[in-house]
């Protein structure tokens, strides 16, 4: 006779950790399960496969398929290991699509942050977030409307604030101000710009400018810096004089001057020539070396605004399971921006966002809380990160920070600040967040953004978010998505591990390992079938397994009646 866990109590579930006691249970296989212990654990209904329901992204009446299962507990590790498997969940469902027949499907999306340098449309955005805030400046820039679809989610611990946080160095926290845009904007060059400045240099050194000039001024001495640019008519029918250099423009002209001046100047200073512009041309050369180490989010968020700014915007993380008094004291704000986000953007009736859906959908999570003293400070679990305004909300991003990573859920926002762009921008915040936990938890490096969805255009943004991964639907290895992009253009439907011989590592091998709920009793799947009465279900135990991985199988309780 040996020890056995009983879990107390099945519905409902606790939200706190799971208790289980010591039972004597005939049985030996079972003694090994048989230590006292308190424990969280992760409990699930497996639902099967659902076919044939409509897709939100191509307006199929009945062409998605997916797999599911109801979470009533789940630890971080184990809800890490399923989306590292293709899974997501939705609330308290956690749901898989079948890739390879739905109609659209969904591929599981990561961005490196401690990679992460911002697009010239990411900081056009960072930068339209300072200007509002530091003048009130709200007007919208052509092409950057928000997404269809808004991909956020956020979290942290009860009293976690984020709000011009301290602890990078100064240098990275230098003052910029909104009359600096201008400047911000000539140091935002790409490789590319670089590479033709340095393409353009070297011209210089080997020869002057070229340009058209009159023929009174051709026998000047003063070479090209001091000859003037002349526009001349071609005689009719003949068109322009091949045999001179085409004609430029004066502001290319002009730029290649100051160039061809600067490379003078700093010959003439190597020479040891007292040049009264050496200042200017260590300036010169200073500003280059700033420009060449492209800014980083943090340099645009985590900066101070003149005392006189007209508005004040704080980022609050708050845990949402199991709730704690912050999120509870701002429930009710933040439900009326949620119904105010669904009906002017989803076109959602008045009556339809209703508290429970709400709260099934974007409060409920079967992440249990942990704080382990290796993790980060606000611990693992579900937060919401909410955007203060002048004191008010104006925008909630959903979001789960797991051992690996921070998930994005969901964002919701108030419509009327929809000039902000705010998908863009809270999903820059969660970035620039995702860094800051990896400072304390070395393993939290990743920023999940849900499903790449390449089919559904609307839905490609999530790729502009570089260098980010792929995960491959049959193998579950990751791989960049420039790797993908040539392939998904050719078929909704791909393999991208390239290596035909490769397999999924983490497939079921032993069905009888899988743990299994039953009667309040844990047991290995090989027993509870000897125990079971009525018809085999065996094959959904096998697609279950199959699905979480033989790790998750041995981890997590399977509920069966």
């Amino acid at each position: 006779m040996g020890p056995m866990h009983v879990v107390e109590q099945l519905r409902p579930f606790p939200p706190v950790e799971w208790r289980c006691r010591a039972q004597s249970v005939a049985g030996g296989e079972l003694s090994k399960l048989g230590r006292l212990c308190t424990m969280h654990c992760t409990v699930v209904e497996y639902s099967g496969c659902k076919e044939g329901y409509p897709c939100g992204y191509c307006a199929s009446a009945q062409g998605k398929v997916s797999i599911g299962m109801w979470a009533h507990s789940m630890t971080v590790q184990d809800y890490q290991d399923l989306i590292d498997r293709g899974w997501r969940r939705s609330g308290k469902y956690v749901y898989k699509p079948i890739m390879n027949q739905t109609c659209c499907p969904q591929y599981t999306i990561r961005c490196q942050p401690l990679h992460f340098q911002p697009s010239k449309s990411h900081k056009k955005v960072l930068k339209k977030m300072l200007k509002f805030l530091a003048k009130g400046d709200s007007s919208k820039v052509a092409g950057d409307e928000e997404p269809m679809d808004s991909h956020r989610e956020d979290a942290v611990a009860c009293s976690f604030v984020l709000k011009n946080e301290s602890d990078i160095s100064q240098s990275e926290l230098k003052p910029l101000s909104v009359e600096e845009t201008e400047r911000v904007e000539t140091e935002d060059n790409n490789e590319e710009e670089e590479m033709k400045k340095e393409v353009t240099v070297k011209k210089v050194e080997s020869e002057p400018p070229q340009t058209c000039v009159d023929k009174d001024s051709a026998g000047s001495s003063e070479r090209s810096n001091s000859a003037k640019l002349v526009h001349t008519t071609p005689k009719p029918g003949k068109g322009a004089d091949l045999s001179k250099p085409p004609c430029r423009k004066a502001k290319d002209i002009r730029k290649e001057r100051k160039l061809h001046k600067l490379l003078q100047n700093q010959t003439h200073s190597l020479e040891g020539t007292p040049s009264q512009v050496e200042p200017q041309v260590l300036l010169s050369q200073n500003s280059k070396s700033k420009a060449n180490q492209p800014k980083s989010i943090e340099d645009f968020i985590f900066v101070s605004l003149p005392d006189d700014a007209t508005h004040q915007l704080e980022v609050r993380v708050v845990r949402s399971s199991p709730p704690s008094c912050q999120f509870k004291a701002t429930f009710q704000e933040s439900y009326q921006v949620y119904k105010r986000y669904q009906m002017a953007i989803h076109k959602d009736p008045p009556d339809k966002p209703t508290i429970s859906q709400f709260t099934r959908f974007l409060c409920d999570s079967p992440l249990e809380a942990e704080n382990p003293p290796s993790g980060p400070d606000c611990g693992y679990g579900s937060f919401h990160q909410q955007y203060w305004l002048d004191g008010k909300i104006i925008a909630v991003g959903v979001i789960d920070i797991l051992p690996y990573c921070v998930s994005s859920v969901y964002l919701y926002y108030d419509p009327d600040y929809t000039f902000l762009s705010l998908g863009v921008y809270s999903a820059l915040r969660e970035i620039a967040f995702t860094r800051r936990l990896h400072e304390k938890a070395s393993e939290l490096c990743y920023y999940y953004m849900g499903f790449y969805i390449h089919s559904c255009p609307k839905m490609r943004y999530k790729g502009q978010y570089r260098p980010s991964d792929l995960l491959c639907p049959e193998t579950y290895v990751w791989v960049p998505i420039e790797q993908c992009l040539p392939t998904l253009e050719h078929s909704k439907y791909c393999r991208f591990n390239q290596d035909l011989k490769a397999v999924d590592e983490g497939c079921i091998k032993e069905l009888g390992r899988v743990r299994v709920l039953h009667k309040r009793i844990v047991m290995p799947y090989s027993m509870y079938k000897k125990r079971r009465k009525g018809p085999s279900d065996e094959a959904s135990v096998q697609q279950y397994a199959s699905l979480v991985g033989q790790t998750c199988s041995e981890r997590m309780l399977l509920f069966r009646s």
